[in-house]
């Protein structure tokens, strides 16, 4: 007895463990998440994001490289020779007019010695150039990480919307096969009474196996919609989020101006200080190719121990030491005509950076004229589409009303419902327009607002 209750004792406290297990992760799974969160989390870890601040880091330390060109070079450098015949000397007691230079022999067969050598920049314009260009360079990174935030934070919140609606077109389509099977219900009972006819019947069943793929559909791009949202975030894919913001429009929303947003945009977006920022930058390598012609000069300073001895007696040996120190300058008289080149090079790269930059002004005048021409054309169907829900609803609840009284056909309650239907959508469409090009406003001009 005791065996059986203590077996049903370990099943049931095995259970327990188990039912707390799945319910951990259930609530792993199946999170809440709002538009907020989502581009938070996107900012931390999206791994675009991520990719870019390392960037950055790389481009600071790439500026304290080329910073090592000022600064003092101390190295220590030692040697070991061993001559199996000693060095060569001539000229000992030789006349001016003898053709046979007399020669001999000195020093010992082993050599040793070592040095500590200094180098200190003294002017260089070349490295301070190169500085100064990589200072641009690492603030060009710093605009690269914000351009591609400006674009996560749009793809998040272009997701986060795409969720939003498509979890209301599949609730708008479930209401209508609801209403539609109700319906196929109803000519089925009056078609057995034999108050209505079986085309009737056929018609409402043909509907709704039409309306059923939609739901598939929505289904399966809702599933698809929810995955890029985890990989934009850096999440888990297999994580389901429960959206915990709703789809709304605000009429009182003012539409910016073309003007004003071209201002903003050539003002604050990363893409336009970058391509500002390219013009500061051929100027800078104009500066260092030209330094190339300049001389360097450079504090050069030595110590110096060294020895001679035979049969390895060091002990025996003296180690005299030897220091120095001095200016060294070196002056360049030609490089093959590289620097002139170079020169040239980097003139050319300038007038490039100057178009590029015009014409991207140009692309943008276009660009903002789309997307503020998007946004009002969406508000002014949405301000119609509204009405036409609203009056579909109405005029649904009216058909339907008639058709119980008797009055109105099978066939313009089905008309109504399917106008009822598409007014919805289209409205819902016309939401998802406007603040799709909402989004796109923010990008253009360059803010990571946490809203739609």
């Amino acid at each position: 007895m005791k065996k059986i209750f203590f077996k049903i004792n370990s099943r049931m406290l095995s259970l327990a463990v188990l039912l707390t297990f799945l319910s951990n992760i259930s609530i792993a799974q199946n999170q809440s998440l709002s538009l907020q969160k989502a581009i938070e989390q996107a900012k931390t870890n999206n791994r675009d994001l991520r990719i870019d601040s390392l960037n950055i880091s790389r481009s600071r330390q790439q500026t304290e490289i080329t910073k090592g060109f000022l600064l003092p070079n101390v190295s220590l450098t030692g040697q070991f020779q061993r001559y199996f015949q000693r060095p060569v000397f001539f000229g000992l007691n030789s006349a001016p007019s003898s053709e046979g230079i007399a020669y001999s022999r000195f020093g010992g067969q082993e050599i040793t010695g070592a040095q500590v050598t200094l180098m200190q920049s003294l002017y260089n314009s070349g490295a301070k150039y190169e500085i100064q260009r990589r200072k641009l360079l690492e603030k060009q990174s710093r605009l690269s990480y914000q351009e591609r935030e400006v674009n996560v934070v749009a793809q998040v919140k272009q997701n986060y919307l795409q969720l939003l609606v498509l979890r209301e077109r599949l609730r708008l389509q479930n209401e209508s096969i609801l209403r539609n099977k109700k319906a196929l219900a109803d000519s089925r009972s009056l078609l057995a009474q034999g108050r209505a006819l079986r085309v009737d019947t056929l018609r409402a069943y043909t509907l709704v196996r039409n309306l059923e793929p939609d739901v598939l559909r929505l289904t399966y791009a809702l599933q698809i919609s929810q995955q890029q949202l985890s990989i934009l975030i850096g999440s888990d894919a297999e994580t389901q989020y429960i959206l915990s913001d709703s789809l709304q429009f605000n009429p009182a929303d003012s539409i910016p101006t073309e003007n004003g947003t071209l201002r903003t945009s050539i003002l604050r977006r990363p893409d336009f200080q970058t391509l500002s920022l390219n013009k500061e930058i051929n100027d800078k390598q104009i500066d260092l190719y030209k330094s190339a012609r300049l001389p360097v000069v450079s504090f050069v300073s030595q110590y110096q121990l060294v020895t001679q001895t035979n049969n390895f007696r060091f002990d025996k040996a003296g180690w005299p030491p030897v220091f120095y120190a001095g200016i060294q300058v070196a002056v360049p008289l030609f490089s093959g005509m590289q620097n002139v080149n170079k020169i040239a090079l980097g003139k050319i790269e300038r007038q490039q950076s100057d178009m590029i930059y015009q014409n991207a002004q140009e692309q943008l005048k276009t660009e903002v004229k789309q997307v503020v021409a998007g946004l009002y054309e969406a508000s002014q169907r949405i301000k119609t589409q509204q009405n036409v829900s609203e009056t579909a609803e109405l005029s649904y609840s009216i058909t339907k009303y008639r058709y119980e009284k008797g009055v109105a056909s099978r066939l313009e309650l089905m008309d109504a419902e399917f106008a009822l239907t598409t007014a919805k959508s289209n409205y819902l469409e016309a939401v998802f327009d406007y603040l799709s090009a909402k989004i796109e406003i923010d990008r253009t001009m360059g803010r990571v607002d946490e809203e739609l």
